[in-house]
């Protein structure tokens, strides 16, 4: 057991306005960061295994996996929430924090998170690095296109794109369809209203409808973050469907040889980024995921590194237990062969009000005064949402902490409602999260209990077996862990099932689309519906990253702006100084 490490003094900048808190901003500008060189030295990483871009951000050889295959493995540990309001529930901030929190103690700790996509930096969201006392610096690269690895996942995934149109172009030896589904295109900003439906080929060539995902769906991203190394991940791209012939046949990467071209292009990306958090302690982040329309979770590779240079690693998993989590135990654990000792469900009493159904939370506009006031009938009613998916971490058969992520309004006997709803779905722990304002000591008490929780019994279990049929595995997810009664299935959506049946796909798990913002498909529809019909429009094969991927309901792959978007507040400095973000 490693010593407890001395903590980092962070002190922050006086904000603009006087009296005001510092914003997150200007907390990570004030942060005593080490040189990155010190950080990996204090995780046991050899200076031939580092590649330093810059002072205080580096790349991880994959070598180093070869030096500790045969090391130890840490706990494993998966932060993820209830249904979120609109602005978020603090989950990766209680991931960050959580991992101070277990340093505070005198834990040997690693992070594992993902690399934010700029669509929410500049959209809805803002930045994802935390917040707080509690974030991984240096923030603006964190946010701001780190070493280029969603960039490459960009060109890897257009350039067999221009690949199929350029086939297509030069006589279509393969036959490829060219108004079948083939690869989209992808760009990492939020550009829904003009790119998520085009039509392509005016200029010259084929005229078609096609369209844009964000770059963070693409499949390209998803292989990133499962594969186990170049070998893998070459393999992986040669899986890679992008067109079908008339006749219904796939057409892979490797049909159009340039399955090659993707991993000379992916040859950086695939090694982890390591960083810090504001108390010094380490931090990988690589790929980037979303957990609403991919399965949301950071790389396998950063994983296998973590678990196996410290005695706790804790990991984040998109968005809520019904999604990310999901997506977490039945796509990523099955892809690498590790299990987590336990989960960390993340809720605040803000969220918890609203999903008694009497407030609405809507991104960009002020909280409804109410929510700030102390209500322990909304907070019991909106316990509901809690209670649920208590019961899908337990539905796996793992340990359950529950976070409460604490806000100066919260009451005492708000928490202790929430504690009560929460150990009577079967949560074991419940604890207070402050790490906002506290960092590392403000988690203290949640780090406690995960190391109680890590040592508890668990009886880990797949939700599904990969034998049964396709309509099978989709209907156990959306009864068991969405709640629904019964799923229904549009034309398109029964077509691709047969298809994907004959082609002896359907022994792949399921990577549902489905929104966040609620249990159901419906993002209006709070608390813990049940019984309600189930709609699946399409299905989709990711056969490189290794699973199906159903589109429920109206989930689109390329999200919007809002009205106002972050990056309105985004400026630079006449020292080059970042503003504005976050």
């Amino acid at each position: 057991m490693a010593g407890k490490r001395p903590q980092a003094k962070v002190k922050a900048r006086p904000s603009s306005k006087p009296g005001a808190v510092p914003s997150d901003l200007e907390i990570a500008q004030a942060a005593r960061m080490k040189p990155i060189r010190e950080i990996a030295d204090q995780l046991g990483i050899r200076e031939d295994e580092i590649e330093l871009y810059g002072n205080y951000k580096a790349k991880i050889d994959l070598g180093i996996l070869d030096r500790l295959k045969k090391a130890k493995l840490g706990k494993y540990i998966d932060v993820t929430a209830i249904t979120p309001t609109p602005l978020g529930e603090g989950k990766t901030v209680t991931t960050i924090g959580l991992s101070q929190g277990l340093n505070f103690i005198g834990k040997n700790v690693c992070t594992c998170i993902r690399q934010p996509s700029l669509g929410p930096v500049f959209g809805i969201k803002g930045g994802a690095a935390g917040g707080g006392y509690s974030q991984v610096v240096p923030m603006e690269d964190f946010n701001l296109h780190l070493t280029g690895d969603i960039h490459a996942v960009g060109l890897a995934n257009n350039l067999a794109a221009a690949f199929v149109d350029n086939h297509i172009h030069h006589g279509n030896r393969l036959n490829i369809d060219p108004y079948g589904p083939t690869l989209r295109r992808v760009v990492d900003i939020s550009d829904r209203w003009a790119l998520d439906d085009i039509i392509t080929g005016l200029g010259s060539g084929i005229v078609r409808r096609t369209g844009f995902d964000i770059t963070v769906a693409s499949e390209v991203m998803a292989i990133l973050g499962l594969t186990t190394g170049l070998k893998d991940i070459r393999e992986r791209f040669a899986r890679m469907i992008v067109a079908y012939t008339r006749d219904g046949t796939p057409v892979t990467c490797e049909d159009l040889k340039v399955a090659g071209s993707m991993a000379v292009l992916m040859r950086d990306a695939i090694k982890p980024n390591l960083l810090q958090t504001l108390e010094n302690t380490p931090c990988f982040v690589h790929a980037g995921p979303f957990a609403n329309i991919a399965h949301g979770n950071s790389s396998v590779l950063a994983d296998e590194i973590a678990l196996r240079m410290s005695d706790y690693e804790v990991t984040e998993s998109g968005f809520g237990a019904d999604i990310g989590m999901e997506k977490f135990l039945n796509i990523k654990c099955r892809a690498s062969g590790l299990v987590p000792d336990c989960v960390v469900l993340v809720a605040s009493v803000r969220a918890l009000k609203m999903h008694s159904g009497r407030f609405k939370v809507v991104a960009g506009k002020p909280l409804d005064a109410a929510l700030l006031r102390e209500d322990l009938k909304a907070v019991a009613d909106g316990c509901c949402n809690l209670e649920k998916h208590v019961e899908n971490v337990r539905l796996h058969g793992l340990p359950c902490v529950v976070a409460v992520n604490m806000f100066t309004t919260d009451t005492e006997n708000e928490f202790r409602t929430v504690v009560e709803h929460a150990k009577k779905a079967g949560a074991g722990w419940v604890a207070r999260s402050e790490v906002w304002a506290k960092g590392g000591e403000g988690g203290a008490e949640l780090a406690e209990a995960v190391v109680e929780a890590c040592n508890a019994p668990k009886n880990f279990k797949f939700l599904y077996a990969l034998d049964w049929p396709i309509k099978k595995k989709i209907e156990t997810i959306a009864t068991q862990v969405y709640g629904a009664g019964k799923v229904a299935y549009e034309k398109a959506a029964e077509d691709a099932i047969a298809r994907f049946t004959k082609l002896g796909y359907d022994k792949l798990p399921i990577c549902m689309a489905k929104t966040h913002l609620s249990l159901t498909h419906d993002p209006a529809v709070k608390g813990r519906p049940t019984g309600y019909t189930f709609p699946i429009r399409d299905v989709r094969a990711s056969v490189g990253a290794g699973f199906l991927y159903p589109l429920c309901g109206q989930m689109r792959t390329m999200p919007g702006l809002p009205s106002t978007p972050a990056g309105e507040k985004v400026d630079i400095g006449p020292d080059g100084q970042v503003l504005g973000l976050f």
